[in-house]
Parts: structure tokens; sequence; C-alpha cells
């Protein structure tokens, strides 16, 4: 089982101390009641990963680990078998020891897109919400933050992030709690606090928005990324039951509604400082994950169409301060 015993150590004494009045009962409760049916195979791969320590360790430019003397075909090659136990394998990609992950979603990209814009991680204390395998949180530790926590009720990712980790030496400032956002308390601890491809997903948009304003420190930082549409601060698109078929999928606003909901749950120094539509090279079928992708989600004859005729996915960064 996973011990999240040196999280709570580490929480203990700081800005986050308080979220152990609640956090400890609710991961008890996961792990007796909550546990996915394939999670105990999940969580065998993991345990038959070896621990090791990288002599070359990447997280400034990606998330990499190798040996100055490589690891033997055999060793590379029951690596690879358990972590591709673990497939599919959607955000990424990792280098791992000579094993090459190449996820659905080029999710570095989407980093390169939204590191130029924010503050400077250097010493802060994030949260990333929905944060999938923790590819990002590792690239947060590349950036000089003091601790990254991600949260992401899905099992099979909290699997993928303990399977890098293992792999990347065990390093103590990145964890991934099996969370939801609207499991948290106020905790007003965080310096920068990321929600990337969430939104979308939430029934009530703005109570997401509060939410996150609730997590982030006076002066702290929001970095929001999200689908949205073309259109004035009037336009918001509510798709049927699927969009680029997926049924969960609530609201799309233009970024000058998106603007103006931060606005009215009481950020400020907003600013949208990326926008961009998803190229079918972003996201797609791989040999880690080989189920339908972007390119089966979008209208053969036009691109710019879903398979439903709605704009193809547009996504937009944007920046704001909690005051």
């Amino acid at each position: 089982m996973i011990d999240f015993g040196r999280f709570y150590q580490q929480i203990a004494i700081g800005p986050l101390s308080h979220w152990l009045n609640t956090l400890p009962a609710q991961i008890s409760e996961w792990q007796q009641s909550s546990l996915h049916g394939g999670f105990r195979q999940w969580l065998n791969s993991v345990e038959h990963l070896p621990a090791l320590t990288p002599d070359r360790l990447e997280l400034v430019d990606g998330v990499s680990a190798a040996m100055d003397t490589p690891l033997s075909e055999g060793q590379r090659l029951g690596i690879e078998r358990l972590l591709r136990n673990l497939m599919p394998w959607r955000k990424g990609p990792f280098s791992l020891y000579g094993v090459d992950i190449d996820t659905e979603w080029r999710s570095d990209w989407k980093w390169d897109r939204v590191a130029p814009h924010i503050s400077p991680l250097q010493d802060r204390l994030i949260l990333d919400v929905g944060c999938g395998s923790g590819y990002h949180l590792w690239r947060m530790i590349g950036a000089g933050a003091r601790m990254a926590v991600g949260i992401d009720p899905t099992q099979l990712f909290l699997c993928q992030f303990e399977a890098v980790r293992k792999l990347l030496g065990d390093d103590p400032r990145a964890h991934l709690l099996p969370l939801g956002i609207e499991q948290l308390p106020a905790l007003n601890a965080f310096d920068t606090v990321f929600s990337m491809g969430v939104l979308y997903h939430r029934r009530s948009p703005l109570d997401h928005l509060w939410q996150l304003k609730n997590q982030l420190v006076s002066g702290g930082e929001l970095v929001l990324e999200t689908l949205v549409v073309e259109g004035d601060e009037h336009c918001v698109l509510v798709p049927g039951e699927r969009y680029a078929q997926m049924r969960n999928v609530y609201f799309l606003p233009s970024a000058a509604a998106l603007t103006q909901w931060l606005e009215k749950c009481g950020f400020c120094n907003i600013r949208v400082v990326d926008q961009g539509v998803t190229t079918v090279q972003e996201q797609r079928r791989t040999d880690w994950m080989i189920s339908e992708s972007l390119a089966d989600f979008l209208d053969p004859a036009d691109h710019s169409k879903t398979v439903e005729g709605y704009p193809a996915p547009l996504r937009a960064v944007l920046v704001a301060q909690k005051p």
C-alpha cells in the first residue's frame, strides 16, 4: 500500500499543518473503501520496479533519468514491461533508463507555453489540481519549487506517479494525493495553484474557481488552462451529450467570459497569456496509449470542427492573483 506518512510528517510544521485535521481520515477511508478493481495489480507493478537513484536526473527541460553505466537489456526490458502494465499513459513524456514513454499528450509543449508567463516557482509551495500522472509536478520541482502537491482521484495516475518517483530517486518534494478539489478544505496556503484541463469538466465552474482561490495565500497566483471558444464576454458554449467524444464537458466560455468569471470570484491582475488550437501532433495515439485520441474526435473532412460539429479544441491559459 502507498504510504502517505512521509507527506504528513513534512506538512506537520508549516502552512499546511491544519490540513492534518482532515487529510489522514480521508486517505484512510479511501484505502478502506474506494479502491479501483485494478488498483492491486497496478500497485504490484510499482512494487516490482527497482528503486533507482539516477546518476543523471533532468527535470528542467524534461523528465528523464539515466545511469552513467547503462542498465542491461534485461533490466531495461523488465522496467518497460512493468511500466506498460500501467497503460494508458496520457501525460508525459518520460525517459527512464532507456525506456521512452511516448504519452498521448505532449505535456512538455503545454509547459513550454505556460512557464514563461508565470511567477518564478523558486521556493514556492504549489498545488496542481487534476495533475494526472504528475508530469508537471516534476517540471515544477525542476523550476525550483519547495514542494509540489498534486491531487487527482484517478488511481491509475497515482500508480503511474509512484512508479516514476521510484525511478527518479524517490524525491520527497513531489506528492500526489488521490483526492478531488472538492475534498480540500480552504487551506489558504499555496503560493501557486495550477488548474490545467479541469474547468470544463466541472458542472459548476464558478464553484471550482472559488475552490482554487481558497487554496491560495493572499497574493498567490492561479494558473488556469482550459478549453475556450472564440467570442466576446457573453459567449459560452454549452455542449450537448458529448464534446469531442467526451461526455463530461459542461461549459466552454470565451477567454473574455472566463476573465469575467475570475473577476466575479474576486481574482485580480487577470491576464490571458496564451491561446491556441490543440493539434493532432500534441494529442495523439501512441504505443503507450493505443485507444482513440484527438484525430478520432475531429471531423475527418474539416479539422476545425469536432465530430459533433462544435469548434475544435481551443485552449487558453489565464494567470490571475488572489488579493
